[in-house]
């Protein structure tokens, strides 16, 4: 009887070895989408370790998340915990650190976490962009619990996690939260990083040059949204109600009247993405006002530069610069209020958060491909009169978010034959559409050659700046009375 379990024991423990080994040698990189691209992962600086180390971690530890401000650590240690307990259903992975040195880390909750799904969205959240905002930071992680406790049983979320990728990064600002207060409506210690830079004025600028100097929080998403190719984004901030969409900014915010709107070409789809969040919220969609001596927002949407203008915000340059639609969620009128008032804001805040999300699965969606067959990567495309583009991915894929019409799509590609096709967008489901282009060649020979100037497609992006090493076009006493202005306006609000 010894001797057989002793056997036993041998065998178990040969299997154990193999299975190990088995585990290292499939190890996959976090958050690179076709699983082979190391480099692309260094450059993220994606979280690289192995799931099996939260398995043994957090393996006897119950999943739940408390209505309570979580610290960094605290943060870390539930996403770990996420990551070991629903290991088909997410990833997690860092793209930078702040300045002080804490992980970016951003939560991939979909039933592909750890690869792209071809035809399928990535969209994302980013919260706690200025670390006093602190509301945000607690509805992600709510959020990441929802989706993942609700997936076996909920229709709805099973349909969204294995129809989209959703990447959500908690905080933008970890080390501005770290020296926050709790209970503190206003005010603003902690908005800023630790250099002291609004996160949200640092970014390039589509109106005006922005001359402050980039930080390492957004140097990190600006590479983040250059890698995946996002459809739709929220940006999550606290003191106001309500969801504001681009632009942000005005060619002339120092003596434009305040009221006035900066409106964008695909302004009836911000309206409605903003509406979309506002009306499934529990106080937004009623114009609900903050403050007794102020007036609330019509339908709890506004144009960002009607409310205020502003230099160097994200949601104006993930549209312009990559064809991301991103809205200004301001989710609270108090920006760090007690923690029992918490679970508030999360039943006010849960519909709106997953509804909005599912908006990525309206419009055109399709592949452009060569006559071969093959996928065309980095296709210049727009939607005619709507002089914003955006370009495919490496296989070929594209997204538009529209609302019901008749449109014509524009691509266009070094080598090919520019084409125009005319579609429509109905109300039920996204529409399909598969675009061939084919090899433009010379009359005079087979040599394949670029279309002339006249056919060349519009270069959306040329004019939106000289780089950051260039003399600002506004220096001087009115470029620092209009900086002055605009954080006066965002030190009060979002």
């Amino acid at each position: 009887m010894t001797l057989i379990y002793k056997k036993m024991k041998t065998i178990c423990l040969v299997l154990l070895f193999i299975s190990v080994s088995s585990a290292d040698d499939a190890r996959v990189n976090f958050g690179v989408e076709d699983g082979t691209n190391a480099k692309l992962a260094e450059q993220r600086n994606y979280q690289s370790s192995p799931i099996q180390n939260y398995n043994t971690e957090f393996s006897n530890e119950p999943y739940a998340i408390g209505f309570n401000y979580h610290d960094y650590e605290q943060m870390t240690k539930f996403l770990r915990l996420t990551t070991s307990k629903f290991p088909s259903l997410t990833a997690l992975y860092s793209i930078g650190k702040s300045v002080q040195g804490r992980d970016l880390w951003v939560m991939v909750v979909s039933a592909s976490p750890y690869e792209h799904m071809i035809g399928k969205p990535d969209v994302k959240y980013v919260a706690n962009m200025h670390g006093n905002e602190a509301v945000s930071r607690e509805l992600m992680l709510h959020l990441i619990h929802y989706l993942v406790t609700s997936y076996a049983t909920d229709p709805y979320v099973r349909w969204m996690l294995d129809n989209t990728r959703i990447h959500i990064l908690p905080s933008m600002n970890p080390d501005g939260f770290e020296v926050s207060k709790e209970g503190t409506c206003e005010g603003g210690q902690g908005r800023y990083n630790a250099r002291g830079f609004d996160l949200n004025r640092n970014f390039p600028d589509y109106f005006k040059q922005n001359n402050r100097r980039p930080q390492p929080e957004t140097e990190a998403v600006k590479e983040w949204v250059s890698k995946i190719q996002f459809v739709l984004s929220g940006s999550l901030h606290g003191g106001a109600l309500v969801a504001s969409y681009p632009f942000d900014n005005t060619p002339n915010s120092l003596f434009q009247n305040y009221a006035a709107p900066s409106l964008t070409p695909d302004d009836d789809v911000f309206k409605h993405l903003s509406l979309v969040y506002s009306s499934n919220h529990a106080k937004m969609g009623r114009g609900v006002s903050c403050k007794s001596s102020t007036p609330g927002f019509k339908q709890g949407i506004t144009n960002g530069a009607a409310w205020y203008p502003l230099t160097g915000g994200m949601q104006d340059f993930n549209y312009v610069w990559h064809g991301c639609m991103e809205v200004t969620l301001e989710v609270s009128c108090c920006k760090y209020p007690p923690a029992n008032e918490l679970p508030r804001y999360w039943e006010d805040n849960k519909m709106s958060l997953v509804k909005f999300l599912s908006e990525a699965h309206r419009g055109i969606q399709g592949f452009v491909m060569d006559d071969n067959g093959n996928p065309l990567e980095k296709v210049s495309l727009k939607i005619k009169s709507r002089d914003i583009g955006f370009q495919t991915t490496k296989y070929g894929e594209f997204w538009r978010i529209l609302l019901p019409g008749v449109y014509k799509l524009e691509a266009y590609a070094d080598g090919y034959v520019p084409r125009e096709i005319e579609f429509m967008v109905v109300n039920d489901h996204p529409t399909l559409l598969n675009v061939t282009l084919y090899v433009a060649k010379r009359k005079d020979g087979p040599t394949y050659y670029r279309p002339q100037q006249q056919h060349q497609p519009p270069q959306y992006h040329q004019h939106l700046g000289p780089p950051y090493d260039q003399q600002p076009q506004g220096s001087g006493i009115l470029s620092s009375l209009s900086s002055g202005f605009n954080n006066f306006f965002g030190s009060i609000f979002g």
